[in-house]
């Protein structure tokens, strides 16, 4: 049995493991590379981003879509390679906070997590609100209660067995993979668009005379972030460490395994969508399923969004899934008082924490009643912010005891990780100034905490623990 230690109160953190009869209570290991792979392509849900993020996007970049898709997904390939090194080295449900944590200290391990919980709270409703817009067809819903009733759902299937939700999500993936199937079907079959547009993009200026511009550099790199919305999710494998069987090789090859099927099924429909709308301006209206109506028929159009429908509600669960384990990592390395700690830490029958699902997915409800618009832009810059600093983490992963330290190693190190960092900083100097604001006072708020109360308080409060590794 290991014995709990305290890590030294500053400077980089010593991995410890906690004892098996502290609390909170350990995951349990149930899942493997099929498995993993299952949830974390939902939770990337390359479907759902298909059509709920990439119709945004042709309103801003038109036939640049695919392009920025292309260009965000070589991008997240130096970021996977980056991922997988580290949650190979670092095993944790805590994900990017335990890594930046134990290889730069402390403090830059908070900023991560208070990162990381922007995108946790935001991401969920965001995806669950596009819902009502996929069973039109069917039935007029509003917007606001089907997005809430996806994250209530979500939250419910989160509190269920891990093994058994692999499985569940996996027929729904099956179903969005059919439907963004049948899209790139229809979409090169009746295609009216020369494949010249896909490399010299346009973007509408005048949609009532279908009026276009050859689409400028500097809009495209500020609809990275968008892009890079779009494709996040191949790291729920890092979160899903604790519960994976041999996570030294499983996490690396379910985060690569993601990346690259999530990438053929968002951006091979979102070429076929560019190449088969009528003209530009109908392209940036984005509306999907008005398009596979044109190109098939209202029964089609109505099965699509079916599918869509359950692909959103598939990302929901996956998500809180996700997310709580978090929530749940931050309750056992102590960065609450006590009480709270206590709570976020309990684990139910089916090994699931449950209050921190629930403090997930009941928050994710009520954002639903928000006007997001703003909150996309903030969850942009979020996003692109985590992977610069994984990718600092990346630079210092083989240096001390960690150099000699069984886990995958990416090719061609350090230069990805120093291309990815350059290029996160430049995708960041092109974002809006009110969602670079917003994250800004968010992280200042976040290092008050720390200064006020987890620093005075660190022999006891934000010890960061791995739990230890029985692959």
């Amino acid at each position: 049995m290991a014995v709990e230690t305290t890590p030294p109160p500053s400077g980089t953190l010593t991995p410890v493991t906690l004892d098996a009869g502290g609390a909170p209570a350990p995951l349990k290991r149930s899942i493997g590379v099929v498995g993993g792979t299952l949830l974390t392509l939902s939770c990337l849900t390359p479907a759902s981003s298909l059509f709920v993020i990439v119709p945004g996007m042709f309103a801003d970049l038109g036939s640049g879509t695919a392009l920025a898709l292309v260009v965000a997904a070589v991008l997240c390939v130096g970021v996977a390679f980056c991922y997988s090194e580290l949650g190979t080295l670092i095993p944790s449900s805590g994900g990017e906070y335990a890594m930046v944590g134990t290889l730069m200290g402390r403090f830059m391990g908070w900023l991560v997590f208070i990162i990381a919980t922007v995108v946790v709270m935001i991401v969920p409703p965001i995806i669950a609100l596009g819902t009502a817009d996929y069973l039109t067809s069917i039935a007029t819903i509003d917007t606001m209660w089907a997005g809430a009733a996806v994250m209530i759902l979500a939250t419910v299937m989160g509190l269920l067995d891990l093994r058994a939700n692999a499985w569940v999500t996996g027929v729904f993936l099956a179903l969005e993979v059919v439907a963004a199937a049948i899209v790139a079907f229809l979409g090169f079959t009746n295609v009216h668009q020369s494949t010249s547009t896909l490399i010299k993009p346009e973007v509408v200026v005048d949609a009532a005379n279908n009026t276009t511009d050859p689409l400028k550099m500097g809009l495209l790199i500020a609809g990275m972030a968008g892009a890079l919305f779009a494709l996040q999710g191949f790291s729920t494998a890092v979160y899903l460490a604790e519960e994976m069987e041999n996570p030294r090789r499983t996490v690396s090859r379910t985060v690569l395994w993601t990346l690259g099927l999530g990438g053929v099924i968002l951006i091979v429909p979102t070429i076929a969508i560019s190449l088969g709308a009528p003209d530009q301006a109908t392209l940036a209206g984005g509306d999907i399923l008005g398009l596979v109506e044109g190109w098939s028929n209202h029964g089609m159009a109505t099965f699509i969004g079916l599918c869509i429908a359950l692909a959103i509600i598939n990302a929901g669960v996956v998500m809180v899934i996700q997310n709580s384990r978090v929530v749940y990592a931050s309750a056992r390395d102590r960065a609450w008082p006590e009480p709270i700690n206590r709570a976020f830490g309990k684990v139910n029958r089916f090994g699931s924490p449950w209050v921190s699902t629930l403090v997930v997915g009941v928050p994710g409800a009520l954002l639903c009643f928000v006007n997001l618009d703003i909150l996309g832009e903030v969850t942009g810059v979020a996003v692109a912010a985590l992977y610069l600093v994984v990718a600092l983490a990346v630079l210092v992963a083989r240096k001390g005891a960690h150099k000699t330290t069984q886990a995958w190693r990416m090719p061609l190190w350090p230069a990805i990780p120093v291309l990815l960092i350059a290029s996160m900083i430049y995708v960041l100097t092109e974002q809006p100034t009110r969602a670079l604001l917003i994250t800004g006072g968010v992280l200042v708020l976040a290092a008050l905490y720390w200064v006020l109360y987890l620093r005075p308080r660190q022999e006891t409060r934000w010890n960061i623990k791995l739990m230890a590794d029985d692959s």
